[in-house]
């Protein structure tokens, strides 16, 4: 599975130091051992310590129970994901509140049509609504519902009802984390408080360099104009106030029709594949090799995103062995700037405008 920080954090330490009773760490590597947990089994290790430690601590039940039911949900999620590594997904946010003959809701049922058409899968929160209707498109086969549980009683939506791909949250905060680290785009709809914390968390991570750069599209119905009231309130407040720079613009993109829409999130994986930070290097991956001239033109309209020497093509760095799937596919290598994440989104786009080779 693709890291959804884009590799962030591999150039932080792997390991900490256990205890210091190396008798101890033995048992635990042996209970390991025993379980037949052959796949990372030192991650497995740090997990049961990390428990343990928390018995030492004397930390409090509400937090115990906290810990202990976020890691289950973000397991069992993991596990409903498993089996479908292979498809791209996109999340679709946007109001329980519509009814479905809306025309957004009619929007939204076209774009989960039409993306599933593309061969991706539709991840939502589960409820009716805006959510409801981009399953109706997508169909049961190809959805995903995540949905949470509330005071008040929150069913999903009759097409994911039952599906295996349905999964219950009971904090918003593992939700949402599986909302991003498994989709490969996001498609935004008119919504409430929740579908704006949703886009700002989202534009928020990216901004900041904590997820990857994905494609962000905003929708309504034909004729709406939620989304530019919403820009209105950015550009004339926040922009204004210096509280956001020009470049955090790029992270989105308002569209006036589903057809817009997927065009936008598939011209973003025209020649880009993936990023990855190694060390100080940020490392993208292509899908194709970029002419000599397209690479010399990258440097120079982003030499602002280059902190040392210049962007090279070449291939796959030793640190990037565990992803052997993709070991082939050429590379461009930069040490970037880490401070405006809004032009390494403008720079992807550069890279899917270029010529083939």
């Amino acid at each position: 599975m693709e890291d959804f920080t884009g590799g962030a954090i591999h150039d932080q330490p792997a390991r900490r130091q256990w205890t210091v009773d190396p008798p101890f760490d033995e048992r635990v590597r042996e209970l390991v051992r025993d379980w037949g947990a052959e796949k990372s089994p030192e991650l497995i290790e740090e997990l049961i310590v990390t428990a343990l430690k928390m018995a030492r601590d004397q930390i409090g039940v509400a937090d115990l129970k906290l810990m202990n039911r976020s890691l289950k949900e973000m397991r069992y999620a993991a596990k409903a994901f498993a089996p479908f590594r292979e498809f791209r997904k996109v999340v679709v946010f946007g109001s329980a509140r519509t009814p479905p003959d809306a025309a957004e809701s009619k929007v939204a049922e076209d774009f989960g049509l039409e993306m599933v058409a593309h061969n991706y899968m539709v991840i939502t929160g589960g409820g009716d609504g805006i959510m409801g209707a981009a399953q109706r498109g997508a169909g049961r086969e190809h959805s995903f519902g995540l949905n949470i549980r509330l005071p008040f009683e929150q069913q999903a939506n009759v097409i994911i009802q039952g599906d295996p791909k349905l999964i219950n949250f009971n904090y918003f905060f593992t939700r949402k984390l599986n909302f991003v680290k498994e989709t490969h785009a996001f498609a935004l709809f008119p919504g409430g408080f929740g579908t704006l914390d949703e886009t700002f968390e989202v534009l928020t991570l990216m901004q900041t360099g904590k997820a990857r750069i994905i494609p962000v599209v905003l929708l309504d119905r034909p004729g709406g104009t939620y989304w530019e009231t919403w820009i209105k309130f950015l550009t004339e407040h926040l922009l204004k106030l210096g509280l956001i720079s020009p470049e955090d613009f790029a992270f989105f993109k308002i569209v006036c029709s589903v057809d817009e829409a997927v065009a936008e999130i598939l011209q973003f994986y025209r020649v880009y594949h993936s990023a990855r930070w190694v060390g100080a290097e940020l490392v993208i991956r292509l899908r194709q090799r970029l002419p000599t001239e397209a690479v010399v033109d990258l440097n120079q309209k982003f030499a602002d995103v280059v902190q040392m020497g210049e962007i090279v093509q070449g291939t796959a760095l030793r640190q990037e062995k565990n992803e052997p799937e993709i070991w082939g596919l050429p590379r461009l290598i930069l040490t970037a700037d880490r401070h405006n994440f809004g032009r390494l989104r403008e720079l992807i786009d550069a890279i899917n405008s270029a010529p083939a080779e």
